[in-house]
């Protein structure tokens, strides 16, 4: 399939990490923590040692999120992601220049909320897709969605040749949002942020266009209590093992093993500081859009792949092939090739 355009999109609220420490210290949940978590929470959002500059939430103010209900938190999911999702897909749009109802589908993945109808339902009602276009939500792949949704419209278009497809990648990771002791709950509140990332696919080649194919996946069901969302009083609850990094590198080096061909630049969802330390360690190059990712946006979920793949785009370079990666709870890793 090829790329007609790609868009993204973060809310307008954009904060330093100092500022959400600021703003985070001085509500009752932080006062609750232990010291040793106040500590771990002061080093990651204070003293600059998480490679993130800002992150972007759908919230005018951040201290009551680590207070709200469960009931709350989804119907802020419910509120923000279709607004989110439309913000991304409707750039992309203009700039593939189509309407939304010349799209036959439209694929969405997410993970930090659920609806039913999904996110999808929402954005047609809003946007004006054709009632008959096709909609799938993907969800509960966590992190790693963003390339598993590409496979699914790729599948699509084979199906239904001349199709025009869109898939948005959007994520409320403000939407759950959690507090407690656990080292890698209090890092999950200090790295994600709020964010989509929306592409216009067909099946027509042109002069220039970026073709996607090759797509590779592995997964590892043994090493899932790793890295999952848990359900804690109807809240979605990180759960994060430190051994994360490891098996993001050892999985991606796995899947980058598998590629047909040598890429010039190589993109993958930007997981964390330690995240990218180790998947440069096991791949031939430096991450530099995936960094630059993390640091405007800290660590988006689905959507930050697909934010390096739109830096990658808006640069000019003679750059014919690209590797891209994105991996997540599962644990599982995927990847797919882009070149032209």
């Amino acid at each position: 399939m090829f790329l007609e355009s790609i868009s993204t999109a973060v809310p307008p609220h954009r904060y330093t990490q100092s500022e959400c420490l600021a703003a985070l210290s001085v509500t009752p949940a932080y006062a609750a923590l232990r010291p040793r978590s106040q500590g771990l929470m002061e080093k990651i959002l204070g003293n600059g040692v998480s490679g993130i500059e800002t992150r972007s939430f759908c919230l005018a103010e951040i201290a009551p999120v680590v207070s709200r209900s469960a009931q709350e938190l989804n119907e802020s999911f419910e509120q923000e992601a279709p607004r989110l999702a439309i913000a991304a897909l409707t750039p992309a749009l203009e700039k593939a220049g189509l309407a939304a109802a010349d799209l036959d589908a439209l694929f969405i993945c997410t993970c930090t909320g659920y609806l039913c109808p999904g996110v999808t339902s929402h954005v047609a009602e809003l946007l004006g897709l054709r009632e008959t276009a096709y909609l799938q939500d993907l969800v509960g792949l966590g992190c790693g969605a963003a390339i598993p949704m590409l496979r699914s419209a790729a599948g699509f278009l084979a199906a239904h040749p001349g199709a025009k497809v869109a898939t948005i990648a959007v994520e409320v990771c403000s939407a759950a949002f959690y507090a407690d002791d656990d080292p890698g709950v209090l890092i999950s509140l200090c790295l994600f942020g709020d964010g989509a990332a929306a592409a216009v696919w067909s099946d027509v080649p042109g002069s220039n266009k970026w073709q996607a194919g090759h797509f590779t996946t592995v997964h590892k069901p043994e090493q899932r209590e790793k890295i999952r969302f848990v359900n804690a009083g109807g809240k979605l609850r990180n759960q994060l093992d430190k051994a994360v990094p490891g098996l993001a590198a050892e999985a991606v080096a796995e899947l980058y093993a598998k590629r047909t061909a040598d890429p010039d630049r190589i993109l993958t969802h930007s997981g964390g500081r330690d995240v990218i330390d180790a998947l440069e360690a096991v791949l031939p190059t430096s991450l530099e859009e995936t960094r630059a990712v993390l640091r405007e946006h800290g660590n988006m979920s689905s959507p930050s792949v697909l934010f390096a793949l739109d830096r990658a785009v808006t640069m000019a370079n003679g750059d014919r092939r690209w590797w891209l990666s994105a991996f997540g709870a599962g644990f599982a890793a995927h990847a797919c090739e882009m070149w032209r």
